[in-house]
């Protein structure tokens, strides 16, 4: 089977036969939407195509934004061979098969413009065969992927490539595109004359998440409806039997996964809890693991809340449990109830800055032994070196706070914990200053006595 894949041509683009996204894909950059801070006049990627630049190039943005179609209007405007092929069906043997024509090309003064869709999909091996030939400039290489590169593509390719980061459409880009598809007749559904309210295509442009592709196809569906129904209108009810769900674009394991368990933190510690049911709801309806947005969930209560309110955590905890219990859909009002609880409960993160300083410490000064009065000496060879000794029980001595040290030496008087004025806080802060006084109080005296 060939890998080589020609352009489109217009016999092809008239085949009905084929997805309506596919036979409305732009041809030019005139024709091409969205995406105007990479490809209006002037702009970067604009520059690169109409100069012919021979640099590789990597088009990173969500499903349905034009990253294929980007590279196949390069195609139509270079000079190069164009091969295109899946990083989901191509391995090495492929890879190399294509690197070797395009050598043979190169020594006859023929570029050739190599276009990996899904190139994330490639493991480190099958990416790094692309290396000499990127290097050597005997291919030209255009990946396209919806993955963070930072994170999916080996960074000796990535230093190699530049990147351009493609944005979800709008709304309005979909609705126009969408009405192009209405209205031609060559590629389109122009034929069939088909009537649709702005407010019904704006219904699709939402529903589709600002994915184009989407959008034609449940324009699509909505045609063979309205034919099926022998009218030529696209109607409320027909828009949503052909949507049925709305698509929600999101990947459990790539970067739009962190991205929204982010918005929900972020949103959360700034006590907005509106924004907090929003993100919540986005990734429970995409289909995250509610479990794993528990956890998320009793992360924050203790590292944003802490003791300034610590019944968060025991009301997140049960928010866990009920979902565990009951499961979904029944278990989403739980970690809503949670999350704005959080919301709007007071906010420290005084006990996760204390750990960190502890942690800090630990990882950077000796790790010294445990101070003799601070051991248990269960046996008497133990007593009698010292262990134990000198050890004041708190329980017996006034304030019930010993005046004893209980850090090494090198730490001592380190304080790490330093509570807020925020709810619960307040009150352990005043404790703390307490016992402070208490153990200053102690220290003078037993200096005084030891002179004495």
């Amino acid at each position: 089977m060939s890998l080589f894949q020609p352009i489109p041509d217009a016999n092809r683009e008239r085949d009905g036969s084929r997805p309506l996204a596919d036979r409305m894909r732009p041809r030019t950059l005139e024709e091409f939407v969205g995406q105007e801070h990479l490809v209006g006049p002037g702009k970067p990627l604009r520059v690169q195509i109409e100069r012919d630049d021979p640099g590789s190039m990597i088009f990173w943005g969500p499903p349905g934004t034009g990253k294929t179609t980007l590279a196949q209007i390069i195609a139509g405007i270079t000079k190069a061979e164009f091969i295109e092929f899946s990083a989901v069906l191509s391995g090495i043997k492929e890879i190399k098969q294509v690197m070797a024509d395009a050598d043979r090309a190169r020594q006859y003064g023929t570029r050739t413009i190599v276009f990996v869709d899904e190139i994330h999909r490639f493991n480190k091996a099958q990416q790094d065969a692309f290396l000499p030939h990127v290097e050597k400039g005997s291919i030209r290489l255009i990946g396209a992927t919806t993955e963070n590169p930072s994170f999916e593509i080996i960074s000796a390719l990535l230093s190699r490539c530049r990147v351009y980061v493609l944005k979800q459409l709008t709304e309005e880009q979909i609705v126009t595109l969408l009405k192009r598809g209405l209205a031609d007749e060559e590629r389109g559904l122009g034929a069939l004359h088909l009537a649709a309210s702005d407010e019904n295509l704006q219904k699709i442009g939402a529903y589709s998440s600002g994915d184009a592709r989407s959008a034609y196809n449940v324009l699509e569906v909505a045609a063979s409806l309205v034919q099926q129904s022998r009218t030529n209108s696209i109607t409320d009810e027909i828009v949503q039997e052909a949507v049925q769900k709305r698509i929600l674009y999101y990947d459990k394991s790539g970067e739009e996964h962190y991205n929204l368990v982010s918005a929900l933190h972020k949103s959360v510690r700034d006590s907005d809890p509106d924004a907090a049911l929003y993100w919540l709801a986005r990734m429970l309806e995409a289909g995250e693991d509610p479990l794993y947005i528990a956890r998320r969930v009793v992360r924050m209560s203790v590292e944003d809340i802490g003791l300034a309110e610590p019944n968060a955590l025991a009301l997140c905890m049960a928010a866990r449990d009920a979902v565990d219990f009951i499961g979904m859909p029944e278990g989403n009002l739980a970690l809503a109830e949670a999350v704005v609880y959080l919301c709007v409960a007071p906010k420290s993160n005084a006990l996760y800055t204390a750990y960190g300083e502890v942690q800090a410490d630990v990882e950077q000064t000796a790790q010294e032994p445990v101070p003799l009065h601070l051991r248990n000496a269960p046996t008497a060879l133990m007593k009698g070196l010292g262990y134990g000794r000198n050890y004041q029980y708190a329980h017996d001595v006034e304030g019930k706070v010993a005046g004893m040290q209980c850090l090494p030496d090198s730490l001592r008087n380190r304080v790490y914990y330093r509570p807020t004025a925020e709810g619960v806080e307040k009150k352990i802060r005043e404790r703390l200053e307490e016992i402070r006084n208490i153990r200053h109080m102690k220290a003078t005296r037993t200096k005084r006595e030891s002179k004495d």
